[in-house]
């Protein structure tokens, strides 16, 4: 524990005792059911209080009806609530971990959907944000005054519930922060003009929440740094108002991040991926603390507690919000706490089935520990009842997963390859422009099946004969996928190879290239991107709606400004099917209607995969139990093979 000094040294704030520096912040777990914590929302955050965590912020709680959707959001509007926060608030406790609540209004930043309407937004005044295109009613000062009480009342509540501050957000642009903006606040009452009237309505509810709450709980604020946005609030002006807060006396800390939910340029860094550099707020957190002299929090992209600990040595910031971290790993406290660094299974900031999954509606989880958000469905398998000797053919991420998790159970365990290195088509991900990361998949993986004892055989191809040789008790294929040719008129005339062989520098793509990009994901932008660094003129074809269709969108859009500035031309609603010489011929996939690409070197081929089947009809007449995971079935991403895998290693 030497090595992190700082990183486990407790933190006192008005009495309140937090054992170590590492903190989850509030984030949307989609597993609350009417407004409540379930018994899977419970089981997720009490997963990271016995991992280790030292304080956990439950997500945006809503506490007005002018915040209520449809969404499976939690909601602290009626006394009704507290015994299901107090069931939370002990098991986070008996773990030794401390729980604050945030409290949050989106105001203009939201569509208000309910029963598949959308409902009334309100905000400081009736400026319409970037992203939601939504266009609020001005806040009446009647409506100020109640929204200051239900600020209080809610904290009462889950004060009452058990929990040991309150978290007010006035980050990324919502309610608060449009109030705080005198761009987003146009009010010539009390509550706009001057700074001191802008920050009324803060000041207001922070007042209320301490009333209600008493002085033995904390009290917090979360801001950005800076919003990153054209309409956003400036670094200068976040500073002023911190430093206010300050000498007024109103938080006990600061919790900061940066960017903004009200355009698409700020919204990548309310989840910063894999491309945003690791600790990149920190500097911002330390100007924060040095203009107030509070405690503060940081978090954007800390995802390693070297790193952490290096940023609350430098003096930066008082805590770290490692949010993604102990997504990928609940554990990751208790490892780095007792020297097993090399356990903790590092988040590659994919933000494929965390922030992802939230945007589609669905609850939290992790493409790399897909028991993250399912801790009770899939809590920890029976012991085995005999020790099978089982092959896993593929050394994908599903046939990495598969043996790690059947060789914990106990199972003797052989994995073969067929090339000579371990990982599919995540070798191939990692090759793209600032996807390196994408490569810790693996890189984790490895090292699970080091310490699980697995036995790995590379350049192995598996066929009846090798499983008659090797005698298992049980086979799991996981053989993966290949490239999909899809039927292109003139093919032999023209220049038409695939992705892959791009980016395994197998073939010269010539100096313009249109990449034809038919599954709308990361292939397709990532390899237009590889293309157009490396000098190439790039035209991207879209047989979808737009780049990325298929991407989580704050990922997406961050992409398509690189794409943007890399000078790469986007045909969206545009199918491959034909090409000569010099041209390649597209059709529009809503009309038919020609459009025609001159001037081409190389078509890129981005057209998906089709599953590799082979092993699978051989093995079909052993008798031997066979098991599937990945590609093999369905080709899908690095998320559905991962589950799959675990799935199969349970099986056997």
């Amino acid at each position: 524990m030497a090595q992190f000094r700082h990183l486990f040294e407790p933190l006192t704030l008005r009495g309140v005792e937090i054992r170590n520096r590492i903190l989850s912040t509030g984030h949307q777990t989609y597993l609350a059911k009417g407004g409540l914590p379930t018994a899977d929302f419970v089981a997720y955050h009490e997963a990271r209080a016995r991992g280790g965590a030292g304080l956990i912020i439950t997500e945006a709680a809503r506490f007005h009806a002018t915040t209520f959707t449809d969404a499976p959001e939690i909601i602290v509007a009626s006394d009704d609530c507290i015994p299901a926060f107090r069931t939370l608030a002990q098991a986070v406790h008996a773990h030794g971990a401390r729980l604050f609540g945030q409290l949050s209004h989106p105001g203009r930043l939201s569509r208000r959907v309910q029963g598949g309407l959308r409902g009334v937004a309100y905000a400081p005044s009736a400026i319409p944000d970037n992203r939601f295109h939504t266009m609020p009613r001005e806040m009446p000062v009647a409506m100020i005054e109640e929204l200051v009480d239900a600020h209080g009342q809610a904290s009462r509540r889950l004060v009452e519930a058990g929990y040991d501050g309150i978290e007010v957000a006035a980050s990324l642009g919502l309610l608060i922060a449009q109030f705080l903006n005198p761009v987003t606040n146009r009010r010539t009452d009390r509550y706009g003009g001057s700074r001191e009237n802008r920050m009324r309505f803060l000041c207001e509810c922070l007042g209320e929440v301490r009333r209600q709450i008493g002085d033995a709980r904390v009290v917090g604020i979360r801001i950005s740094a800076e919003e990153i946005e054209a309409d956003g609030l400036e670094r200068d002006e976040i500073t002023g108002i911190c430093a206010e807060l300050a000498r007024l006396g109103l938080v006990d800390y600061i919790n900061t991040t940066i960017g903004s939910m009200a355009g698409l340029g700020g919204s990548v860094h309310v989840v910063p991926p894999m491309e945003i550099a690791p600790g990149y707020v920190a500097p911002r957190a330390a100007t924060l603390k040095a203009a107030t002299g509070l405690t503060v929090f940081v978090a954007g992209r800390i995802n390693q507690p070297q790193l952490a600990e290096q940023i609350l040595a430098a003096g930066q910031a008082d805590m770290c919000g490692m949010t993604r971290a102990m997504i990928s790993d609940p554990e990751m406290p208790n490892k780095a706490r007792t020297g097993r660094l090399d356990e903790i299974r590092a988040c590659i900031g994919c933000n494929q089935a965390c922030i992802g999954h939230f945007h589609q509606g669905y609850s939290i989880s992790c493409i790399q520990n897909p028991v993250t958000g399912r801790e009770r469905v899939l809590a920890a398998p029976a012991p085995i009842t005999r020790i099978r000797r089982v092959l896993v053919a593929g050394g994908g991420p599903a046939g990495m997963k598969a043996a790690v998790v059947a060789a914990e159970r106990g199972h003797q365990v052989v994995l073969c390859e067929a090339s000579a290195r371990l990982g599919g088509q995540v070798l191939l991900a990692q090759r793209l422009p600032e996807r390196a990361e994408f490569g810790g998949l693996v890189t984790n993986l490895e090292g699970e099946l080091k310490r699980a004892g697995v036995e790995i055989r590379l350049r192995t191809r598996i066929d009846a004969a090798a499983v008659a040789a090797i005698a298992p008790d049980a086979v799991i294929v996981a053989t993966g996928a290949t490239p999909y040719a899809p039927e292109i008129e003139g093919r032999d005339e023209g220049h038409v190879v695939d992705a892959w062989a791009v980016l395994t520098a197998e073939v010269n793509p010539g100096s313009r290239v249109l990449v034809a990009d038919w599954r709308c994901d990361w292939v397709g932008m990532g390899v237009a991107e590889f293309l157009a660094r490396n000098g190439h003129q790039v035209r991207l074809a879209v047989n979808g709606t737009h780049a990325g269709q298929h991407l989580q969108m704050y990922h997406r859009d961050h992409w398509a400004g690189k794409l943007h500035r890399l000078g790469v031309q986007v045909i969206p609603y545009a199918r491959l099917f034909g090409v000569d010489r010099e041209t390649a011929y597209l059709a529009h996939i809503v009309t038919g209607e020609p459009i025609l690409c001159d001037q081409v070197d190389t078509v890129v081929l981005a057209a998906g995969s089709h599953s590799e089947t082979r092993l699978e009809d051989e093995l079909g007449t052993l008798g031997v139990a066979l098991h599937f995971a990945g590609d093999c079935l369905s080709p899908r991403s690095a998320e559905e093979a991962v589950y799959e895998g675990l799935l199969a290693g349970r099986a056997v």
